[in-house]
């Protein structure tokens, strides 16, 4: 029997719809939530990424302040910039787009973000609060990953949980996030990678699989066990000669041959994607009700 596909575009539009209902009762309060965005230089992904961004700030009634800047400026100017937005009341969110031109320190000006307004979750200070169990602004994508399994019924706590993937903005703060004690974690948690020896010894045993090594085919259907819930936040082109641009996305496992042992997967596109922006209007509100003493 076939798995049954995780729509990501349909639980992102959901949880958009409550958060506009969510922004609107705010706005009653005199409570406008804002995000700041930088983006440095042309590059074409970081714009498109943006621009969406961008629309679903409009979408459920987010301020946002859009800032482009040339891709000559200067490390000082930039931190000039973020610093202004740290000191601006009306913004309760900060996102520096990366990656930045050559050039430009990103740790630098990551660590000049408040952590307060830290809405992508990558600041040290947040990082270790995720660690040790604090609240924290979590990261977009991983939290993401967890709506998706909470809000398709799938349970966590007790899970064998296997991550292909040991990235900072992924495969790590995903364990952390998943190995807590509370009610979106509770799990058991092992982490492998593509230096893994014997990788398929380790998902086969997996209740729940997240591949996130950004690499085709890593996850192949004689790796994991019947009824597995596979979770696939990897994003590669592969030419297609068929397409018009010449290539197609795929994720990290091989989705037609999985999705047939699977119970439930996430496809690529319309999988994880359309939550990471999501996740990250979800910080940007929960920032301005903290700014505003209406939780802790």
């Amino acid at each position: 029997m076939a798995a049954k596909i995780i729509d990501g575009k349909q639980v992102a539009a959901d949880m958009r719809a409550e958060l506009k209902a969510e922004v609107t009762e705010l706005k009653q309060k005199g409570i406008v939530p804002g995000l700041g965005v930088i983006l440095v230089g042309e590059d074409p992904a970081s714009q498109s990424y943006v621009r969406a961004k961008e629309r679903a700030c409009e979408e459920i009634g987010i301020y946002s302040d859009d800032n482009r800047l040339s891709a000559d400026t200067s490390q000082e100017d930039l931190m000039t910039l973020v610093e202004k937005m740290n000191n601006n009341p009306k913004i309760n969110g900060i996102l520096v787009q990366l990656p930045l031109p050559k050039g430009l320190n990103e740790a630098e000006v990551l660590l000049t973000i408040d952590p307060d307004k830290d809405v992508d979750g990558f600041h040290p200070t947040n990082v270790g609060k995720i660690v040790v169990g604090e609240k924290a602004f979590l990261p977009c994508t991983p939290h993401g990953v967890i709506q998706l399994l909470l809000r398709s019924g799938v349970t966590i706590e007790g899970a064998n949980v296997v991550i292909v993937g040991r990235s900072n903005i992924v495969g790590k703060p995903l364990a952390n996030m998943l190995i807590q004690k509370n009610s979106k974690g509770n799990a058991t948690v092992t982490v492998c990678h593509t230096r893994t020896k014997d990788l398929a010894s380790h998902t086969k045993r997996a209740d729940i699989v997240i591949a996130a090594a950004g690499r085709p085919n890593t996850i192949t259907s004689d790796m994991v066990k019947e009824g597995v819930v596979v979770i696939d936040v990897g994003v590669n082109r592969v030419e297609d000669a068929t397409k018009k641009k010449g290539y197609r996305l795929v994720g990290d496992v091989d989705f037609e041959a999985v999705k047939e042992k699977a119970s439930l997967i996430t496809p690529v596109p319309g999988g994880v994607g359309p939550m990471t922006i999501t996740m990250l209007l979800y910080n940007t509100v929960e920032s301005a009700k903290r700014a505003a003493g209406l939780v802790t």
